[in-house]
């Protein structure tokens, strides 16, 4: 894509995330001048320029933003809280501070948001036990009556765009697969990081969801095709102010692409079997089972806890309900982009291997 020579800085909030990395990969290939916001200076993609800075402290915000300016912002952090009435107050106060101290700059033209599909299944605390919508979901579907931090993000995006004048987007992804360490909701890397330790152990590769997501449809979000519809919403008329799901644009049965997985690394396999099998249950060696095994392949990270998010894979494999999403919102606007699941599924493993982060 050529760069609008009015919009050449970006900010991206979040950018040792899942998402923020590839979102700051394919800024820089685009040309943009990045700067990747994060609570450390560390810099996983390199060109990108590291800004340390605590999102929920409004007033250290403004000058580490000063000289940043951007014309773009990005928001893909989150913090999550004991609670969803905690979740609303410090993952609304993000997007609040981020945007004052962007628009300080007077150059904030466009801010995106990343929510996900909790705004169509529930918070945490009610999590796909309410009265949800219709799949596919739709983006037009009402809030529900929950509290959902999502909703407040937005909220709070609305009311800096009429403050600020800028133009807006919200992307709501489903489970995402990408390539990033140390991120909260990353269930490649986990199912990855699970099937290793059962080849070690020799322990099946058991499902440890729901029946019916093992049965069911569902679908998926590819890193880098989230960081593509983020760009094209920011750069094109047709994405601004619109909220748009973002998956794959296919759909797969677990019951299917399961078999594929162990065989990928060469072990046996076990669907579901009568009740789920949480991992968040069954991991309780993983911390001693994974060090040891990284020190016997030279593996780059030995800490399993940086990789594997049992919890998050337990919830999105164990709901009792049918998920995933519309697509025809954001083909309708011109976004044509998509990916295989499976083949995003076994890229991303290709990319922890060359990264020698999984043997």
């Amino acid at each position: 894509m050529s760069v609008d020579e009015a919009s050449t800085r970006a900010l991206v909030v979040g950018s040792t995330g899942i998402a923020g990395q590839a979102l700051s990969r394919q800024l820089l290939d685009a040309g943009f001048e990045t700067f990747g916001l994060s609570r450390s200076l560390a810099t996983p993609v390199s060109g990108a320029q590291a800004i340390a800075a605590d999102l929920l402290d409004a007033d250290g915000l403004m000058p580490a933003l000063a000289e940043v300016r951007p014309h773009l912002v990005f928001i893909t952090a989150w913090l999550r809280q004991p609670s969803e009435a905690q979740n609303i107050e410090v993952n609304g106060a993000i997007v609040r501070n981020a945007i004052a101290a962007a628009a300080a700059g007077g150059r904030l033209q466009h801010v995106a948001l990343l929510t996900g599909l909790k705004h169509y299944l529930g918070p945490f605390d009610d999590y796909a036990t309410g009265v949800m919508a219709d799949t596919p979901f739709r983006e037009d579907e009402a809030r529900l009556d929950s509290p959902n931090f999502y909703y407040a993000q937005e909220d709070e995006l609305f009311s800096a765009a009429e403050e600020y004048g800028f133009t807006w987007s919200v992307h709501r992804a489903h489970t995402v697969f990408g390539f990033a360490v140390g991120n909260a909701m990353n269930m490649a890397l986990t199912l990855s990081v699970y099937a290793t330790l059962c080849r070690r152990s020799g322990e099946p590769f058991r499902f440890p969801g729901s029946e019916t997501q093992w049965n069911g449809v569902t679908d998926a979000t590819d890193a880098d095709l989230l960081g593509e519809q983020l760009l094209w919403a920011a750069t094109h008329t047709e994405g601004r102010n619109q909220a748009f799901n973002i998956a794959n644009g296919d759909v797969f049965r677990w019951r299917s692409l399961w078999p594929r997985i162990a065989e990928h690394f060469g072990v046996d396999w076990v669907g579901f079997d009568g009740a789920p099998a949480p991992l968040a249950e069954r991991m309780g060696n993983a911390a001693a089972d994974w060090a040891a095994l990284a020190d016997e392949h030279g593996l780059v990270e030995r800490d399993v806890n940086r990789l594997a998010s049992w919890w998050h894979t337990d919830s999105d494999l164990g709901r009792n309900i049918e998920c995933f999403t519309s697509m025809n919102k954001s083909r309708e606007a011109g976004f044509l982009a998509f990916r295989s699941t499976p083949e995003s599924f076994f890229d991303k493993v290709a990319r922890y291997r060359a990264a020698r982060i999984i043997p």
